[in-house]
């Protein structure tokens, strides 16, 4: 076996968004790889006919697989035609030449089948500019912009009928932001979440029925609610809904409801967890948050503390029907109750898996020789118990050719969100520091998601009890395991993970070299410039700038930069509009002005997700460089 590099990445295949055939017995799903020559990934779709594995489209952009009602279509997203935009397609579930069916020129997000004859699809509309050569932008409202997306002032989505000879009908004009839909088994209507009023109510939306027959547009929720993913009943006569009361703002917990036409509201799920997996990991691509109704019972994902499951709820009764010390990764269910799901760990990637009468088979093996040639590190946990009474989970990871005689240098690995969680993801990151020497240390402190409402809730005290928990986290640390370095310590982290890491260097100089990366360093001009900003700042730190300035002074990094000793590697994605690319620039600034020691890595074309779906070359750089950084600082020369 070999020691892990950032190279390993050319070498993955990542696994996503199973899709499981009607009758339980077939699942398609999405196969990315590297395309080293182009800078770029090829995806296309796999197909399992109930006994082989085998390629079932060429790519190179497939995408969000859809079985047709009757099993034997599969629609599919691509980019065939050279036009911008995206390609509406279809293919016979036995195979064949698949089909453009229509071409969308703007984003196409999702699609779904109505009937065995048509298709519903959310697709971004833009508006026209008076003159096709004004390249001036003259926006009126917010938000401007979205991470990954761009410009979105002037995009909306909205909802289209394409029927299998490419006849293609716009069903909405919608002003507000449309982002999930569900078409009812009966054909007759669909159903859609809307966020009436993203300027000035951007947390707040609301499930709206079409009639299709009719074109009659019923709104059956009261403006009061943060609703997620929807789902019919199989009698057409309810829908399902994910869906938070925010009484703690977005750090309440999300429940399931259903809801009749005659707008009757009833809580079905109410487990103090999220209905979703937060787990993180930087080597898998997107699988949609799975919700479905079958018979009499709902499924879907929670989180867990550091695991993600797959979840069954009827009567009232929740049951884990997915669990071990794993990750799901994404599922889909027939109606017959077999599930096509994702599952990864702390050494292995995402691989496809087939739950038939409660027994498991794994179903593809993509990367199983790829880690199997790598030395990998696996984590160990074990439990950190906080100045205020609380037990947190913590893992640390050994370097390769550990010797217990020998002392390490140690990073620390703060983790998004911060309503995110570490748990049992695969992270190259991680193994390129442990094959490298170095002792890896990652945590869920408070605000991390998967341990309930209270443990999330980190409202006005950003940089205070979580700050803490991370001190007492490497405290622990250092107590337990002699093989560690205190004179050697490293600290890392993205977008939270980067605030905390921008935050930590400021308030202490126990870290001999720190790599913030797509971080915040000043909340007034995160407020300011970013998509997510203005109303995800007052959520978290309370009131906006006007009424809480010296709040957002006190909490920004940049106001305490004068005390920072650590040398700091600041990366920064050049179109992360979820953390603008101002919050490196200004600290880097500030640093260097002081005489401080910092350098600053800026990548073009890349946005929030530079880690997790970057191009390639710029994904190893950014391995390259904070391995660069901590064997600069942290090894003894």
């Amino acid at each position: 076996m070999r020691k892990v590099s950032s190279k390993d990445l050319f070498g993955f295949k990542f696994v996503g968004d199973p899709q499981i055939s009607p009758m339980g017995n077939q699942i398609v799903f999405t196969v990315s790889e590297v395309n080293k020559k182009e800078n770029s990934y090829t995806q296309r779709l796999y197909r399992y006919d109930g006994q082989l594995l085998r390629p079932f489209t060429f790519g190179p952009h497939d995408s969000s697989p859809r079985w047709s009602p009757n099993g034997n279509e599969i629609a599919f997203i691509s980019k065939r035609s050279k036009e911008n935009g995206r390609d509406l397609m279809i293919i016979r579930a036995d195979g064949g030449e698949a089909k453009v069916i229509t071409h969308f020129k703007d984003d196409l997000g999702s699609v779904e089948w109505l009937d065995t004859t048509t298709l519903v699809v959310l697709a971004s509309k833009k508006i026209e500019r008076k003159d096709p050569k004004d390249d001036v932008h003259e926006i009126e409202k917010i938000p401007i912009w979205f991470n990954g997306k761009g410009f979105t002032y002037n995009k909306l989505n909205q909802l289209f009928l394409v029927k299998k000879n490419g006849k293609k009908q716009q069903i909405t004009h919608e002003e507000g932001s449309i982002f999930a839909f569900s078409p009812s088994p009966d054909g007759k209507s669909i159903a859609f979440v809307e966020t009436l009023d993203a300027e000035h109510k951007p947390l707040i939306s609301d499930i709206f029925v079409l009639k299709i027959s009719e074109e009659k547009l019923i709104k059956l929720t009261k403006s009061n609610m943060l609703i997620g993913n929807i789902v019919w009943s199989p009698d057409s006569k309810k829908i399902a809904f994910m869906a938070s009361d925010l009484k703690k703002g977005t750090f309440t917990t999300p429940q399931i409801y259903t809801i009749t036409m005659n707008k009757r509201v009833k809580k079905v799920c109410n487990v103090d967890r999220s209905k979703e997996n937060s787990i993180n990991s930087d080597v898998r691509v997107f699988s949609p948050n799975p919700f479905y109704w079958i018979g009499e019972s709902l499924y879907f994902t929670m989180t867990d503390g550091p695991s993600a499951k797959a979840y069954r709820s009827r009567d009232g009764k929740v049951e884990e029907i997915i669990g071990g010390k794993r990750n799901i990764d994404g599922f889909s269910v027939a109606k017959n109750g077999n599930i096509a799901f994702l599952s990864m760990d702390f050494t292995s990637l995402n691989e496809v898996y087939l739950l038939k009468n409660g027994k498991e088979k794994k179903i593809s093996r993509f990367n199983t020789n790829v880690t199997r040639a790598l030395n990998l590190s696996t984590p160990e946990h074990f439990d950190v118990k906080t100045s205020d009474g609380r037990h947190l989970d913590a893992w640390i990871m050994k370097p390769i050719d550990f010797d217990a005689r020998k002392k390490y240098p140690t990073i620390l690995e703060i983790h998004g969100g911060p309503k995110t969680a570490y748990g049992y993801g695969f992270f190259l990151e991680f193994q390129i520091l442990a094959s490298n020497g170095y002792v890896v240390i990652f945590s869920n402190p408070i605000g991390s998601d998967g341990y309930g409402e209270d443990f999330s809730n980190i409202h006005g005290i950003y940089g205070k009890r979580d700050y803490l928990d991370l001190m007492e986290v490497m405290d622990e640390s250092i107590k337990r395991f002699n093989f560690i370095d205190e004179k050697r310590l490293g600290v890392t982290g993205g977008s939270y993970g980067g605030y905390m890491t921008n935050w930590i260097i400021t308030q202490t100089d126990r870290f001999k070299a720190a790599v913030t990366q797509r971080s915040i360093s000043n909340w007034i001009s995160f407020f300011g410039t970013t998509d997510i900003g203005y109303f995800f700042v007052p959520d978290q730190l309370g009131g906006d700038p006007w009424s809480n300035f010296e709040g957002y002074v006190e909490m920004s990094p940049i106001t305490h930069v004068k005390n920072v000793k650590t040398p700091l590697l600041v990366i920064h994605s050049m179109e992360d509009y979820r953390c603008w690319m101002s919050g490196g620039l200004q600290l880097f600034t500030a640093l260097r002005y002081l005489g401080k020691e910092a350098k600053l890595a800026l990548f073009p074309s890349e946005n929030h997700e530079l880690s997790r779906s970057g191009k390639p070359l710029h994904r190893v750089k950014r391995l390259d460089l904070i391995l660069d950084w901590f064997e600069k600082h942290l090894k003894e020369r």
